[in-house]
């Protein structure tokens, strides 16, 4: 548990610095994080703090509608990631103030790898899933309103929509539009899930592996 909870934590570190890292190369993020970057366009509070309501928000829907999904890494990702986005994205910010364009295109790529390295550490680890899998895997399992690869599908066009209505109702360009919603959106859409399994079979899945080995070995001694 105690492997389970580090690799939790860190899973979430990784994947908020990695979302901060899609928004330096400004190519778009994932379809949750469009949502996000729309509704903190419109609503002038800091990011952690925005993120944090939003996920308190879904947070209550699956406890009302199905809690089996709630776990320690969910309340880890609530109170966590947006604080993490937050200051990394800052921090990021302040040592490249106006990335070049090979240099957009690096920060793409190094965010699809570690976004995909944090996914396998935090869905290895299987303490919860965040607020926002939660939805669509209640409207499949609970609803059976459909299988659930469709209705994610769902969600993330509608959070790109949503997105994108609100970063222009909150005073941003159409032009800008790619950066929240542009080739980063399409590449985490349709190849974080092989990403994922790869590293969750040669990475994560090592490690709890590794520790299961060790503790077994412990024991016998």
């Amino acid at each position: 548990m105690k492997r389970r909870i580090i690799m939790s934590i860190l899973g979430v570190m990784i994947g908020a610095v990695s979302v901060a890292v899609f928004k330096m190369a400004a190519f778009g993020v994932d379809p949750f994080q469009s949502f996000m970057s729309g509704i903190s366009k419109l609503i002038p509070i800091s990011f952690g703090t925005l993120y944090v309501i939003v996920n308190a928000v879904l947070l209550t829907f699956s406890l009302v509608f199905d809690r089996h999904y709630i776990g320690i890494a969910t309340f880890i990702n609530l109170f966590l990631l947006g604080y993490v986005t937050e200051y990394s994205y800052k921090l990021f910010h302040w040592l490249v103030p106006e990335p070049s364009m090979p240099l957009r295109i690096v920060f793409l790529i190094v965010g699809i790898v570690i976004i995909c390295i944090g996914s396998s550490l935090y869905i290895t680890a299987d303490l919860g899933v965040s607020t926002y899998d939660a939805v669509a895997l209640i409207m499949a399992n609970k609803w059976k309103i459909g299988k659930f690869k469709f209705i994610r599908i769902c969600t993330d066009v509608c959070c790109v929509v949503l997105g994108s209505v609100m970063f222009i109702a909150g005073g941003g360009h159409i032009r800008e539009i790619p950066t929240i919603a542009g080739i980063g959106t399409i590449i985490t859409a349709f190849f974080m899930g092989p990403l994922i399994e790869f590293f969750c079979s040669h990475f994560a899945r090592k490690l709890l592996e590794d520790s299961t080995a060790k503790k077994a070995e412990e024991n016998l001694l």
